[in-house]
C-alpha cells in the first residue's frame, strides 16, 4: 500500500513541478484536492486514490501536452476523457485526467467548472479553492462526489452556513447531504 501511495505522490509532484516550470495555469481538483483540504484539519481522515485530476484552460491544452509528454506522460483519449498515462504500461487509473476550466463536463450539469484562477498553493501543489471545489463536487454529484462532500462536512470544512453561499440548485443538493449525513 505504501508503494502505491509513493507512486501517486510522485505522479502528483512530477505533474505540479512540470506545470509550474512550463508556467501553465492549473489546479489540482478531484480526490487529491479533497484530500489536501481535509488534511488541513485532520490528516487521518484523508482518502487516497491513484489518478490525479487537473483543471486547465482549453487554450493551454497543447502546451500542457508538450510539457507532460516531455517528462514521460503519454497522451490518450479514453471514453471522451483527455488523460496522460504515467508511462507506457500505465492504465487510466494511473493517469492524469484533464478537466477544462469554465466548461461543463456533462451537458445536463447546472454549472460549468470554475476557472483555474480560483486556486491556491496548498503545500507542494496548486489546489482549487475550497468554495470552487464544493461547487464542482455538487455539480457532478456522483456517489464519489457525495462521499467527498461528506468528508469535507465531517472535518467541519462544510457547514450549514455554506448552503447560503451557493446557487439554488447546488444549495438544495448540499442541504440534502447535511440532512442525511450517513447517506
Amino acid at each position: 500500500m505504501a508503494f502505491a501511495e509513493d507512486k501517486m505522490r510522485d505522479r502528483l509532484l512530477r505533474l505540479s513541478t512540470c506545470m509550474n516550470a512550463a508556467q501553465i495555469s492549473h489546479a489540482i481538483i478531484g480526490d487529491h484536492a479533497v484530500a489536501a483540504w481535509v488534511a488541513t484539519i485532520d490528516q487521518s481522515a484523508v482518502r487516497n486514490t491513484q489518478d490525479v485530476d487537473i483543471l486547465i484552460r482549453r487554450a493551454d491544452f497543447d502546451s500542457t501536452r508538450r510539457a507532460l509528454e516531455a517528462v514521460g506522460f503519454i497522451y490518450r483519449k479514453v471514453a471522451a476523457i483527455d488523460m496522460f498515462l504515467d508511462g507506457p504500461a500505465a492504465r487510466p487509473r494511473d493517469a492524469v485526467h484533464v478537466v477544462f476550466a469554465q466548461e461543463l463536463v456533462r451537458p445536463a450539469e447546472p454549472l460549468p467548472n470554475p476557472d483555474v484562477s480560483e486556486s491556491t498553493d496548498l503545500g507542494p501543489f496548486r489546489v482549487i479553492n475550497l468554495d470552487a471545489l464544493i461547487r464542482i463536487k455538487l455539480t457532478a454529484f456522483r456517489d464519489k462526489d457525495r462521499t467527498h462532500l461528506r468528508d469535507l462536512i465531517g472535518v467541519g470544512l462544510i457547514t450549514g452556513s455554506t448552503v447560503a453561499t451557493l446557487p439554488a440548485a447546488l444549495a438544495a443538493r448540499l442541504q440534502s447531504l447535511l440532512d442525511t449525513p450517513d447517506g
